[in-house]
């Protein structure tokens, strides 16, 4: 039989079958021993085939992904880890304030998107709670995505109006949804549909951070043709595989600028001579703030002096 997988534990997976039904799997142990570099070989997402044996299914195959998304795995070094496979779009929930999204976490999964040709959307959420210079600098931040062609929107999920504006972005399409824990994501399902009981979390008055409230990526049905796949809270976004040469190309502004550099695409636009992305950088044509993430994704955070 072939299936989707709804919900990955690392170790039983949650599979709706073609007769619409779910069912608890295993994979098979040929299958997990196999030279995979992704610490969890079967992701959210994936269409497999699986026998059932006796109340369980086990998985034998994983059929070709049209896509996935990969980050770092945090618990095992070169390895990486997929939150999702078969996806339409990337939306990243994020806020100014409690608890604060930086754009360097920001800038590593849309460049992680691009690298996958993966559409992406960025909502900013608890606009509600912003005060004027608050207001301003959000205002400065949707300019800023919304010129490098990101789809962006502010919302506050506690409002009727917002949850209409999200379900136009999501309808039809699979959506993996990603950010920081306790910027709304949890508020956001329970909103889109009665069905969905995600747990919330308060945010902590000493860290201003979110406590985690989802343990396991999991694929939710909104309608018969529309999937969001939660994810847990990310802290820190690693990016997995890339050549330093190759990051500009992820960064839409300096794409089009970086065959215009001297050394052409050897040019890494940091010191080099006659760089056509640092002269846009200068001329203001390029943000500081994407700039600055550049260089932390080319140099390393260690490594920017």
């Amino acid at each position: 039989m072939i299936g989707r997988v709804l919900k990955s534990t690392g170790s039983w997976y949650e599979v709706t079958g073609e007769d619409q039904k779910k069912y608890a799997c295993r994979a098979r142990g040929k299958l997990r021993l196999e030279e995979y570099k992704e610490s969890n070989p079967i992701a959210v997402g994936d269409r497999v085939v699986f026998e059932l044996d006796k109340n369980e299914g086990v998985i034998s195959e994983i059929l070709p992904r049209t896509n996935h998304m990969l980050r770092q795995s945090v618990k095992r070094a070169g390895h990486s880890s997929v939150l999702a496979a078969n996806i339409d779009q990337v939306l990243i929930m994020a806020t100014i304030k409690q608890p604060r999204t930086s754009l360097g976490f920001i800038d590593r999964v849309l460049v992680s998107a691009e690298s996958f040709r993966i559409p992406q959307v960025i909502l900013f959420n608890k606009k509600d709670l912003l005060k004027e210079k608050e207001v301003e600098e959000l205002e400065y931040v949707l300019d800023l995505y919304q010129r490098i062609g990101v789809l962006t929107e502010s919302i506050s999920a506690q409002e009727d109006e917002s949850i209409e504006i999200v379900k136009k972005i999501i309808d039809g399409k699979v959506t993996l949804i990603a950010g920081h824990s306790g910027v709304g994501k949890s508020t956001l399902l329970n909103r889109l549909s009665p069905d969905f009981k995600q747990s919330t979390g308060a945010i902590s008055d000493y860290t201003e951070k979110g406590t985690h409230t989802t343990t396991f990526a999991e694929m939710l049905e909104v309608n018969a043709t529309t999937f969001i796949i939660d994810t847990p809270g990310i802290k820190e976004w690693g990016l997995v595989n890339m050549a330093q040469q190759e990051i500009s190309d992820y960064f839409p502004e300096m794409r089009s600028l970086r065959l215009e550099c001297k050394f052409g695409s050897r040019c890494l636009h940091i010191h080099e001579p006659k760089c056509a992305v640092k002269d846009a950088f200068e001329k203001d044509l390029i943000a500081p703030s994407r700039y600055d993430s550049y260089l932390s994704m080319v140099l390393g955070e260690d490594n920017r002096k």
